[in-house]
This record gives structure tokens, C-alpha cells and sequence, in this order.
């Protein structure tokens, strides 16, 4: 799988930014090394003291401004097919007050849209640089065009599940009593990296510690008839990825456990299966939940059903009651919906959706069975 997009995929973003920015009456995007940067570009920069900034006015052309030893890197990356303009300042310049005048000094009523992941000590520098101009957070034009993967972005997604999948599909072989859950931890992030690029996180939370949905892992000691909970991702060569969760059992649970077990099965399935054009993120959310409030599990359910994936973890659009947007294709999220005793066990099964034009198009493909381990 390709580690970049071709530059008309970068190229319509970029049109697409400038576009929303326009309707959005603000001024100019300003977009620092991160996600946003990625995504607009396929420049990977690394977030430093040195300000790197890629300028984007609602009617001009786009610069990026890079210190002057940053320029051969930014020219080898997929900036160099794109018209940006590359502009360099030296170590005794003011690149705020570089950036600033490109924009022509911005005066008052002119908005500054300052990425979400932005340095804070960097925005407070352009504020200062640009005193006269409101500044807001740009994700109210960025997230609306991440939300929105392309067919190359949904490629990028399922080839990120397919390899969570074959992490996945090795955990059983390292879950033995008398092992601490550490100990699994370090298999899985070993096969993580094989697969991905990074290791972005691994929870393994077994017996209680399964009631704690973010538990990671500890130096506790896998016991005989724990359940144990699996949550893992990682990052791809292209920047994009997967994140996926499931249960598994050292020997047979209780009757009552997978009596439950069986219920969160079917609200995993429903839920998924009822993406599609249209639905709100909270009708989603519904699904899950009201198939494990009638079962009596609604109160254990204790977080929103998913969260949306591309090149975050955690990006739009949100899963959650309260979240009335629609939605639409292209729009990638987890469906995770779980039940945590305290202090007793805990369970929950994800896979990453991505809403297609006729329905739900699935990135994982691993059985949502629990696994038992004898």
C-alpha cells in the first residue's frame, strides 16, 4: 500500500479548504505540523520550536513557510508536486511576522483560523503577530473535510484493519495463566509494529481490570477464568489507523457472563449494521444501547458507542446521544459499544465502519465470538 496519495488527491483538498474557508468568512487556515498538515498536503513534518506553517487565504495563493534547513525536507515530500509556494525564513527572522505579512496584516474583522492541534505557545505568537484579527480554531472547516474520507482514504482504512486483524488473530497464543498482562502487552506491540508503522496503544485488562475500558496494562497475573479485554491500534506507513477490540476468556466464563456476552454480540452487529445514509450518530448509538438497557446492562454501558478514525485515533464524527449529525458516505467511526462491572469484569467488542452509499462497509473482519483460550 502507498505511503502517499497522488498529488490531485492533496490538490482537491487543498481546493476544498480554501473553498469552505471562503463560505466560513474567514480570512486565511493556518496549519501546523500535525494530522491537519498530513492531511492537506502529505507532509509529515515534525512538530518543533520552528515555526512550519502552511498558509491558506480564502482567495490567494497557498504558501508554506518552513525554516530555511527544513526547505529539502519539505521539498521531498509530496509538497514538492503541489503549487504551494515554499517560503523560508532564517534562525534570525520572525516567522510570525513573516506569516502575518503575507496575509497583509490582517486588520479588525479579519478571522484567523488557527489548527486544533496547534502548539499553544505557537498561536499565542500569531496573536500577537496579528493583534487586529479574531482568531478561532480552524476544525470548524478541517474536521468538516476529514470526516469525509475519499475511496483512497477508505483503501487506507481497510488495509490499517486488515493488519490490526492479523495482531488480533495471534493474541490468543500469548494469553496463558501465570503470565502478567505486561508481559502480553509487549507480544502485542511487537506485532503491532511488524504490521504498522507506530504502536499507538495496547490495553490488556484482565479479570477486574476489564472494568476499566482505558486500563492498558499491568503487572497483574492472568488467572484461570479471567475475561480478558484486548483494546489495540497502530499507526500505517500512510499515516492512517486501526483500532479494534476483543474479548477474550482464560477457560469457560461464567453461565451468566456469557449470557451477557451473547447480548453485547447483538448490539456490536445491530449497531453496525444499521449504518447507513442518513441515520444521526445518535441513532446509532441508540441501537446498541437500548438492545443492552433492555437487558439490563444499560447502566454498565458507561461511554459513547464510537469515535470517528482516519489519520487520529479520535476524530469526528462522534457516536454519542446528544450528536444529531447525519451520516453521510465516506464518514468512518468504531462501533465499541461494552458493559464493565467494577471491580469484577469487563467487556466490549469494536470494529472500525465506514458508511458507504448502501450501507455499512466493514475494515475488520475478525470473529466477534468470545475467545475462549483453554
Amino acid at each position: 500500500m502507498s505511503t502517499v496519495f497522488e498529488p490531485g488527491e492533496y490538490l482537491d483538498r487543498l481546493q476544498r479548504a480554501a473553498q469552505f474557508t471562503q463560505a466560513q468568512e474567514i480570512t486565511a487556515l493556518l496549519v501546523t505540523p500535525g494530522p491537519d498538515l498530513r492531511y492537506l498536503t502529505g507532509y509529515h513534518a515534525h512538530a518543533l520550536e520552528r515555526l512550519t506553517c502552511l498558509v491558506i487565504p480564502a482567495d490567494g495563493p497557498v504558501r508554506l513557510v518552513v525554516p530555511e534547513l527544513e526547505l529539502g525536507t519539505a521539498q521531498a515530500s509530496p509538497v514538492g508536486e503541489l503549487d504551494v509556494e515554499l517560503v523560508t525564513w532564517q534562525e534570525t527572522e520572525d516567522p510570525y511576522s513573516l506569516t502575518a505579512r503575507m496575509l497583509g496584516g490582517p486588520g479588525r474583522g479579519d478571522r484567523i483560523a488557527v489548527d486544533d492541534r496547534m502548539w499553544a505557545v505557537k498561536a499565542i505568537e500569531l496573536r500577537a503577530a496579528m493583534p487586529e484579527a479574531e482568531q478561532i480554531a480552524a476544525g470548524v472547516v478541517l474536521s468538516e473535510l476529514r470526516m469525509r474520507k475519499s475511496q483512497a482514504e477508505v483503501a487506507q482504512l481497510q488495509f490499517a484493519g486488515a493488519a490490526i486483524d492479523r495482531v488480533h488473530s495471534q493474541v490468543a497464543g500469548w494469553l496463558r495463566v501465570g503470565r502478567t498482562e505486561n508481559e502480553v502487552a509487549r507480544d502485542i506491540a511487537n506485532a503491532i509494529s511488524e504490521e504498522h508503522e507506530t504502536v499507538d496503544f495496547v490495553i490488556v485488562a484482565s479479570g477486574p481490570n476489564g472494568a476499566s475500558p482505558h486500563h492498558m496494562a499491568s503487572d497483574r497475573v492472568l488467572q484461570d477464568g479471567d475475561v480478558v479485554v484486548v483494546d489495540i491500534g497502530g499507526t500505517t506507513a500512510a499515516g492512517y489507523c486501526s483500532d479494534s477490540t476483543r474479548t477474550y476468556a482464560l477457560g469457560t466464563p461464567s453461565k451468566s457472563f456469557l449470557e451477557e456476552y451473547a447480548v453485547l454480540q447483538l448490539a456490536q452487529s445491530a449497531a453496525c449494521a444499521a449504518v447507513a445514509p442518513g441515520m444521526t450518530c445518535e441513532e446509532i448509538d441508540s441501537v446498541s444501547r437500548d438492545i443492552l438497557t433492555q437487558a439490563g446492562l444499560g447502566d454498565l454501558f458507561i461511554h459513547r458507542t464510537g469515535h470517528g478514525i482516519g489519520l487520529e485515533t479520535h476524530e469526528e464524527p462522534y457516536i454519542v446521544s446528544g450528536n444529531s449529525r447525519r451520516l453521510e458516505p465516506g464518514m468512518a467511526f468504531s462501533i465499541e459499544p461494552g458493559f464493565y462491572r467494577p471491580g469484577v469484569v469487563g467487556s466490549r467488542i469494536e470494529d472500525i465502519v465506514v458508511c458507504g452509499a448502501d450501507g455499512p462497509i466493514m475494515c475488520n473482519e475478525r470473529p466477534h465470538e468470545l475467545a475462549v483460550v483453554d
